[in-house]
């Protein structure tokens, strides 16, 4: 059989069924942060938790069309990879939209809401980097889940941080930086994916020969 034709043929193992379990978990873990975050992040007038909840949002558009990928061919995981990586990025631009808007415009960005509702969204990152962690080899969808998961839970200690600094400066200029921060780690990590999804597509190694 050729190289060609593997990529074409469906995928299934055993672990197809845990796959779906841990995704809807995931997604639905993501969809509650991007409520929570996003209503903190307008109450806060904080970027960074706005961006937190952008970023969450493409988590959850990434486990959904990873749960599609779930047992089908090794292409079809390798173009599912690849919209999540376009999502990141242009999600990412937004960010970068919306920090220019409220540096020209102001913003008064409250330091404890950033801080509590950032552990909050860190610790739930971490259990899902603990569902994710049997699964997140076992096709570059799973390892796209597992980059954006890992991007979260370190974005979110910075707006820890940054929360920490606005209370003691008392400026929004700690949370416009986080703002970029996080836009900077979210690029990262779809332009990482897009390079997994290249390589994990034999098709597209052929044609780039």
């Amino acid at each position: 059989m050729s190289e060609r034709d593997e990529a074409i043929e469906p995928q299934l193992d055993a672990s197809d069924a845990a796959e779906q379990r841990t995704l809807k978990w995931v997604l639905a873990i993501n969809a509650t942060q991007v409520i929570v975050a996003g209503a903190a992040g307008i109450a806060a007038q904080s970027t960074g938790l706005l961006g937190a909840a952008l970023d969450n949002l493409g988590d959850a558009a990434v486990y959904a069309v990873s749960l599609y990928a779930v047992g089908r061919t090794v292409v079809t995981k390798a173009r599912v990879a690849n919209l999540s990586g376009v999502l990141l990025i242009v999600m990412a631009l937004m960010l970068l939209g919306e920090i220019i808007r409220r540096f020209v415009g102001g913003s008064e960005p409250i330091g404890l809401t950033m801080i509590i509702t950032a552990i909050l969204n860190a610790a739930t990152n971490v259990f899902n980097l603990w569902l994710l962690r049997p699964h997140h080899e076992h096709g570059v969808h799973l390892k796209a889940s597992w980059i954006f998961t890992t991007n979260d839970m370190i974005a979110n200690l910075g707006i820890v941080a940054s929360g920490v600094a606005v209370m003691l400066l008392k400026s929004p200029l700690p949370d416009l930086a986080i703002g970029i921060v996080v836009a900077g780690i979210v690029i990262k990590g779809g332009w990482e994916i897009l390079e997994h999804a290249r390589e994990a597509n034999p098709v597209g190694r052929e044609a780039e020969k």
